[in-house]
Formats: C-alpha cells, structure tokens, sequence
C-alpha cells in the first residue's frame, strides 16, 4: 500500500487481532483494533465518538460491514475487512480520498480473490 505513494501508514491485521503487517510508526493498540472490528458490525460507537488509531481520532465518515472510512484534518483513513483481514491505510493532504481508497479497496479485492 505505501508503494503507491497514496498511503503514508498501513498495517494488516488478522481478524484474529494478529498483526500480519504494519508501519513501524504507526502503533496501534489492540483496544483500537478492537473497536476498529466492532465498527464493522455496528458503527455507532465511532460514529458517536470516533475512530481511534494510533492514538489519533478520526471523524467517521462511512462505516459498513466492509469498509470504514473516515477523516482526520486534510487526510484520514480507509479500513477495508476482508475475509480474514483488516487492512488499514492512512494518507495525507497529498493523496485524494478517492486514490487512497482505491489502493485499499483494490488490496482487499486482491486478497479476497485468493481466499483471504
């Protein structure tokens, strides 16, 4: 996801909360993650108080029981579920919302295609 210059953090989670891959400053807890899974099925609770990565809050913009997107300042966050993972991308004011959601969103595609 990085590669693509759109994203400046990332990290894969398994479903499990097991970190498949991460960004070495980007530290997320497992509280976060935690919340970050049950947005999936229920949204009120980071629609009422927000998503929390990193330690930073972002304003959820759209959560469903695959994606939650959602914004901090100029730049925000795509989470995307798939069948075993959670891949989290964050971008910044030098990426469109759309191009950062476009690299996680196709990710997923990719690791939904392949059984995970």
């Amino acid at each position: 996801m990085i590669g693509t210059g759109k994203i400046v953090k990332g990290a894969i989670f398994g479903q499990d909360k097991s970190t498949w891959a991460i960004s070495a400053d980007f530290p997320v807890s497992v509280n976060e993650i935690d919340a970050l899974l049950a947005a999936f099925k229920d949204p009120s609770g980071i629609r009422a108080s927000g998503l929390h990565l990193a330690g930073q809050k972002y304003i959820a913009l759209q959560c469903d029981n695959r994606s939650v997107y959602a914004k901090l300042g100029s730049g925000g966050v795509v989470c995307v579920k798939t069948n075993q993972a959670i891949l989290v991308g964050v971008y910044n004011q030098s990426a469109q919302p759309g191009e950062a959601t476009k690299v996680v969103e196709g990710l997923a595609d990719y690791l939904i295609s392949v059984g995970y």
